[in-house]
């Protein structure tokens, strides 16, 4: 059995896409998973499970939610090992940064340097961020709701081809400790 966690994209925004999680924790039961836990209402699942692999997993999550609920909704899962990776990999000093300014963006896919080229990061100082394989980290001194770079990053000429859904550092963090027990 392997722990999952399962990332949720756009659900219970500005009273659109609502999922209540006590129904996605029951979807996600009847799908076969164990120890189905939900994070905050913002789309955080962790589970274990012994079958399929992240993406079979998450098209299967996905397609689930879009006929129980009507409505189709992206779903990235990542097993415990790699959000520890990407936790351990930050580029940026995390203990020193309040959550809300540091953020890791997961990719659907891995994802190359190309894809960003035409950004002027000096334009966007002090936000900065680093490229992993199959996630971005965000530096936003201000916050992401105010964050000109954030906004620049999420066009959709940037992310085409891939879902990608962002998640403050105590997420990150948190995601790790439940995918571990």
């Amino acid at each position: 059995m392997t722990t999952y966690a399962a990332l949720l994209r756009g659900i219970n925004v500005g009273g659109k896409k609502k999922l209540p999680m006590a129904e996605l924790r029951g979807l996600m039961d009847g799908l076969g998973h164990d120890g189905v836990r939900t994070h905050l209402q913002s789309g955080q699942a962790v589970f274990t499970s012994g079958h399929g692999d992240e993406e079979s997993l998450a098209a299967e999550l996905a397609d689930a939610i879009e006929k129980h609920f009507g409505f189709s909704v992206d779903v990235i899962v990542r097993d415990h090992a790699y959000l520890e990776a990407v936790a351990a990999a930050c580029p940026f000093p995390a203990a020193e940064l309040e959550a809300k300014q540091l953020h890791v963006t997961y990719f659907s896919a891995p994802v190359d340097a190309a894809r960003f080229a035409e950004i002027d990061r000096e334009a966007y100082l002090p936000e900065e961020f680093r490229l992993g394989e199959r996630e971005l980290y965000l530096y936003t001194p201000d916050g992401l709701g105010r964050s000109k770079l954030a906004e620049h990053l999420a066009k959709p000429r940037i992310n085409k081809g891939v879902i990608a859904t962002t998640r403050n550092w105590n997420t990150v963090v948190k995601l790790v400790e439940l995918t571990a027990e």
